[in-house]
């Protein structure tokens, strides 16, 4: 059966006028799910903000409770006996200009970078390649830091990164479909605690407007925001 097929078939099982109870709409995603893979179940949440406001601006990280379900290939700059210490926490690429030469010559297979404070002068160098990529460490998420030990902890361990976008979207995995709907339930509860707490005192009317979850493939299924309320109690 062609991709377009099944992607029609997934589309049919899902009320586009309807919101979903989160597990109920968990459960359809996942049914929905028609890949060959293991699919990344996401999570888009529109907040009522306006991000070209300096006070508006979201951003955070939280750890969700059952990670992400995948090895987080983590990357830190760092020297002496730092480097000895993120090593020893697990990983999987320690250096200082040696990374930024790799990295300026087009090698990114890292999905987080964590750096000490006195190393970002020389990971500035690379700003420009590591910030559109959503890579470049940054204190306010906790990747600028002297405690390697348990940044790359909790990075290893399903740490998600947020960040609004222009159109006061914020867009983030919660986990695979393989995992079961609470499971998911408790990561995307997790996740939307995160944004209730970065909430700016800027933010006026209604802050949490839209939930939405779908599989890489699947299609999205709207959430009833009505719980998501409630949960927030």
């Amino acid at each position: 059966m062609s991709t377009t097929k099944k992607l029609k078939e997934a589309r049919a099982k899902v009320d586009r006028s309807k919101s979903y109870p989160l597990t109920d709409g968990l459960e359809l995603v996942k049914s929905a799910a028609f890949a060959k893979f293991d699919e990344t179940v996401d999570v888009v949440v529109k907040l009522g903000v306006d991000p070209r406001h300096a006070d508006q601006m979201v951003r955070g990280a939280v750890v969700l409770p059952n990670g992400l379900g995948k090895d987080v290939r983590v990357l830190v700059f760092a020297k002496g006996e730092k480097e000895r210490e993120a090593r020893e926490a697990g990983a999987d690429f320690v250096g200082a200009d040696d990374l930024v030469a790799k990295i300026q010559g087009g090698w990114f297979d890292f999905d987080t970078a964590i750096a000490t404070p006195d190393m970002m002068g020389v990971v500035g160098k690379i700003g420009k390649l590591l910030g559109p990529r959503g890579l470049m460490p940054n204190p306010k998420v906790g990747t600028v830091t002297f405690d390697l030990a348990r940044a790359v902890k909790e990075s290893k361990s399903g740490k998600v990164e947020f960040r609004v976008e222009k159109a006061g979207i914020v867009h983030a995995p919660v986990g695979k479909v393989s995992f079961t709907a609470e499971t998911l339930r408790q990561n995307i509860i997790a996740l939307v605690e995160a944004l209730q707490k970065a909430k700016p005192s800027a933010a006026k009317g209604t802050y949490m407007k839209k939930v939405c979850v779908s599989s890489t493939m699947g299609p999205g299924v709207s959430i009833d925001m009505t719980e998501i309320a409630t949960i927030l109690k």
